[in-house]
């Protein structure tokens, strides 16, 4: 059976733990992740509810504890079954499809501002490495989050690559990951109508292509004065790695396997998407 999320709140004695999900959130979330139907002849033990689960999941991304040492006496199942369920999630597509979503409901309360855009990325340790982390000593236990943002801090895209990596080489593929953001009665946008980048982007074949893509680079030169005026913008991408490193999980990088450590910001970007939204209630 499953148990709400005040049910939750009371059993644990708290009231405004983030890990507790919400009858509001989890509306959103419950259609989309697969469906496990169990074995008419010997089912086994019958399986967590999800919900549980993403509590037990979200206490890991908020608590930054290591997964076999998460507390059964929560209730949210145990390290392990949390995992599975993180690693299933993230294969379904099931993250990419609720920012799609958080996404449209922000375009359609006109919150969603796509007039200008910043690109950015931050490093982040991976003392463990695995991949997506640099191949050369220097670089190895070094991993880039790379983001594209509106002005108000919202995430568009996340993409993991290795410290050795130039952040420019995932410029172009930042644009092509932004998902078709709906809400309105119109085509999906896709793209953005400028994008405020710093001197490491300072490449003319990549204004040249984002120009292509209908597109105002705003694009800082290397050698030129400091002053140039896009910090008044570019301030917001800074706030927006902030509130990733809110998370304690994304702090430094402890899986070895890239595509559970991708579900944390993908999953982290959601909430902070989730946040905007609960702001205009």
């Amino acid at each position: 059976m499953a148990v709400s999320g005040g049910e939750l709140s009371v059993r644990l004695g708290v009231e405004t733990s983030p890990w507790i999900v919400s009858d509001e959130p989890w509306d959103r979330l419950e259609p989309l992740p697969p469906q496990r139907e169990r074995r008419f002849r010997y089912p086994g033990r019958k399986a967590l509810p999800d919900r549980e689960v993403l509590c037990g999941i979200l206490y890991v991304l908020y608590t930054g504890i290591q997964w076999e040492y998460l507390p059964k006496e929560l209730g949210f199942g145990s390290g392990m079954t949390c995992w599975r369920r993180l690693r299933d999630w993230n294969e379904a597509g099931v993250w990419q499809r609720l920012h799609e979503v958080l996404l449209a409901e922000l375009n359609a309360a006109s919150r969603l501002d796509l007039s200008r855009c910043m690109v950015d990325s931050s490093h982040v340790r991976a003392p463990k490495r695995g991949s997506h982390t640099g191949s050369s000593p220097v670089d190895q236990g070094r991993q880039d989050r790379n983001t594209i943002r509106s002005p108000t801090g919202t995430a568009l895209a996340v993409l993991l690559t290795g410290g050795n990596r130039n952040d420019v080489t995932q410029f172009l593929p930042l644009l092509d990951a932004i998902p078709p953001v709906r809400g309105r009665i119109s085509r999906p946008r896709r793209r953005p109508d400028s994008l405020f980048v710093d001197r490491g982007y300072d490449h003319d074949i990549y204004r040249d292509q984002v120009g292509a893509c209908g597109i105002v680079p705003a694009i800082a030169r290397r050698g030129t004065r400091h002053g140039t005026g896009l910090g008044t913008y570019r301030w917001v991408i800074e706030r927006s790695f902030a509130w990733l490193h809110g998370f304690r999980r994304l702090r430094i990088r402890w899986e070895r396997r890239a595509d559970i450590h991708e579900a944390f910001p993908k999953l982290a970007c959601c909430l902070i998407t989730h946040r905007h939204l609960s702001s205009l209630c």
